[in-house]
């Protein structure tokens, strides 16, 4: 088995061009009422290789290689335009009012364990 470094390489090169490109990080355009709407994400990638050649006494020449990939993909946000104006929204983060409300189990949990602490300084 011959290893292929040269070949290997090129073709991950290949791929990264061919991934990583506006059309991957911007998607496509719909509409939602008035407002268009492009979403934008955020495009990771990783790889590595490696490989080895050696001698064994009884066995003679041997060879080995791997290579391994990964690709993340995350959406981020939502271009918005509407007439003459534009926007980003982000996703995943709340702002105003939802953001409040997704905050109100914790003050519960956090009142409550406060209430336990008062009460057993009480029977104490």
């Amino acid at each position: 088995m011959d290893l292929h470094f040269d070949e290997l390489l090129g073709r991950i090169t290949d791929f990264i061009k061919e991934e990583a490109n506006t059309d991957t990080v911007v998607g496509k355009q719909f509409d939602l009422g008035e407002f268009k709407c492009v979403p934008v994400i955020k495009v990771g990638m990783g790889f590595g290789s490696g490989g080895g050649e050696g001698m064994q006494p009884k066995s003679g020449k041997g060879q080995g290689a791997g290579a391994g990939a990964g690709v993340g993909i995350e959406p981020i946000g939502f271009l918005v335009t509407r007439g003459d104006q534009i926007s980003f929204l982000e996703s995943g983060k709340t702002h105003g009012l939802a953001a409040a409300f997704e905050k109100v189990p914790d003050l519960i949990e956090s009142i409550a364990e406060k209430r336990m602490k008062i009460k057993e300084k009480e029977l104490a």
